[in-house]
């Protein structure tokens, strides 16, 4: 459904989400909102359009096509056909990867939302999508689209493909910057950092323009026989070169080659005056620290990104799958799980990486334990020796019991490339558009190593329970300090995960009361590693203290850099570096 921006406006103003009657705002202290008389009238969208390579966006809630009910404006059964199609929200700028990052609830517990569910009876309203925005496709485009937003003092968002699980690209009555289309992709035979001696060289790097994802990514490379560190879900939607390395980015090869972060040799960003940096080692190296695992959307917004490649290896794969006749953990999981925990550190130590988790199934509602592991170079005879016998474990707990434990698949083989393992096991789009909070914490070895038994007992209990084994090896081996990421990330081994979710048009009330849950399990698992943190691109939204949670002792110089580079704080994100400055909303400063 495309519209002028003058009926847009209109559309919008006249929905219950915004209103031309809403109460001022103090101008120097909060940000300007659609709807409020500050919003840049029409010739000033006109002088933007002018100055930028695309129409204007417009961006709408993905399931208004199906309104009004009674007549729709759009296609409604392809709605229902891609909804929770990960490429098909990528591809939308008012979609998120998450619905209810899409809502907006208020502070009385009312919310504005456009459910796909139209028996709700709800009318759709704009929500938290965006109002109108810039489809960047280069660097002066997103400096046209900040100067803009700057001098307007607009909220702004930067979206790439919504993966963010906080929901930081998106925002009420805001002003969206979609990378999504910056797709450059350069290989370099050798690259040399901007301001570097001439005798610094990378060989076999890759430069990445924003809006490329994963997928695409992993094609170029593998076109090269490479490999590259980064991101791992079905159909590769993820980005590739914005939030997920922002954040710090994990892999099943960081053990093998670190983190996103690790890899990052250069970027290139424009700061909120509209100003292009290039950051390296040895040009802006503060706002290299930053960018390098500092938080997405926090200090500019980045163009491009050029990373360290690897060489293409042979691996074997590792996976089990178990199910139970229990919706709790009965006996035979409990004893399978805690063996998982024990031998964790070993299977680390042997070159193993990957994933467990522990949920239910979705047709039975039973509990089961899956593992899904990789061994980069390794052989056969090693990964029989070093995970077979936990193999062996589940079998014979499944043999000796009353059926209550199941193997369902137990395999170890060979992949010639991780290209070739990644699209066979992650082959289509992921399942996305679902309603849901997570909260997660970075269990440190030599936690699990002293209290393997405990770190288990209070793993078992938590809901959509999944477990990354992407820390240790070469994550373990880099400077806490040398760059922005959480320092918490270098004593870790575990990544723990674990969520809650709920149905569109479920009361405010009943969600209050999962993420309450939520918190109180969070409080118990901070409990076994208090000293540790989470990572900052899959954690709770509800941390007490986010500051510490997500950066450590690298918060104090992050904020002098962010001050630096954006002292206007035109971005700012949820639970990122200065947003204790702002209220809940991240509209007015405290």
């Amino acid at each position: 459904m495309q519209l002028s921006i003058l009926a847009y406006s209109l559309y919008l103003l006249l929905s219950p989400t915004f209103s031309a009657a809403a109460p001022p705002i103090a101008q120097d202290r909060c940000r300007c909102l659609f709807g409020d008389a500050c919003w840049p009238s029409a010739d000033d969208l006109a002088e933007l359009q002018k100055q930028v390579s695309q129409p204007l966006l417009q961006p709408l809630p993905p399931a208004s096509p199906c309104y009004p009910v009674s007549h729709p404006s759009g296609n409604c059964d392809e709605i229902h056909q891609q909804w929770t199609n990960a490429s098909w929200r990528a591809d939308q700028a008012g979609a998120m990867q998450g619905e209810n990052f899409e809502t907006f609830v208020f502070s009385n517990g009312t919310t504005s939302a456009c459910f796909m569910n139209t028996s709700l009876g709800v009318p759709c309203t704009q929500g938290s999508v965006p109002v109108i925005g810039v489809d960047a496709r280069n660097d002066v485009d997103v400096q046209a689209a900040v100067n803009f937003a700057g001098s307007h003092n607009l909220r702004l968002v930067v979206k790439s493909t919504g993966h963010d699980l906080s929901g930081r690209s998106t925002a009420r009555g805001s002003f969206i910057v979609w990378t999504h289309h910056m797709k450059n992709i350069t290989f370099h035979d050798t690259f040399t950092p901007d301001g570097a001696p001439t005798s610094e060289t990378h060989d076999h790097a890759i430069t990445l323009g924003s809006g490329v994802q994963w997928q695409e990514a992993y094609e170029a490379v593998n076109a090269k026989d490479r490999v590259l560190v980064g991101g791992l879900s079905a159909g590769g939607t993820v980005g590739a070169a914005s939030g997920w390395v922002l954040g710090g980015g994990h892999s099943v090869l960081s053990p093998s080659f670190g983190l996103g972060v690790d890899n990052a040799l250069q970027f290139t960003m424009v700061s909120s005056n509209g100003t292009r940096y290039v950051a390296n080692a040895y040009q802006n190296p503060d706002l290299f620290f930053a960018l390098r695992g500092g938080g997405g959307g926090t200090y500019g917004i980045v163009t491009s990104v050029t990373y360290q490649t690897h060489p293409n290896l042979p691996l074997i794969t590792a996976i089990i799958s178990t199910s139970t006749n229990s919706s709790t953990p009965n006996a035979p999981l409990q004893t399978l799980f805690s063996e998982l925990i024990h031998i964790t550190p070993s299977l680390s130590d042997a070159g193993w990486s990957g994933f467990f988790s522990l949920a239910p199934d979705p047709s039975t509602g039973t509990l089961g334990l899956s593992a899904f592991y990789v061994m980069l170079n390794g052989t056969i005879d090693q990964a029989n020796a070093s995970i077979g016998p936990f193999f062996s474990s589940a079998r014979s707990l499944a043999a000796s019991g009353d059926g209550s434990l199941t193997v369902q698949t137990a395999i170890i083989t060979p992949v010639d490339s991780f290209f070739t393992w990644y699209n066979t096991f992650f082959p289509q789009a992921s399942s996305a558009g679902t309603n849901g909070a997570l909260g997660s914490w970075l269990l440190p070895r030599d936690v699990i190593e002293a209290n393997p038994d405990e770190v288990a007992q209070t793993l078992l209990p938590l809901t959509e329970l999944t477990v990354s084994m992407v820390g240790g090896g070469a994550v373990s081996k880099v400077n806490p300090g040398a760059m922005g990421v959480n320092p918490a990330w270098r004593k870790a081994l575990l990544h723990t995960i674990f969520a809650t979710g709920w149905a569109e048009g479920t009361p405010v009330d009943i969600i209050n009361q999962l993420v309450d849950g939520l918190k109180q399990n969070m409080t118990t698992l901070r409990a076994l590693a208090p000293e540790s943190g989470a990572y900052f691109n899959e954690a709770s939204l509800f941390e007490p203290d986010p500051q510490r949670t997500f950066f450590g002792d690298n918060r104090f110089k992050l904020k002098t850099i962010k001050q630096d580079f954006d002292p206007i704080d035109l971005f700012v994100v949820a639970e990122g570096i200065g947003s204790d400055d702002w209220d809940a909303d991240l509209v007015c400063r405290l």
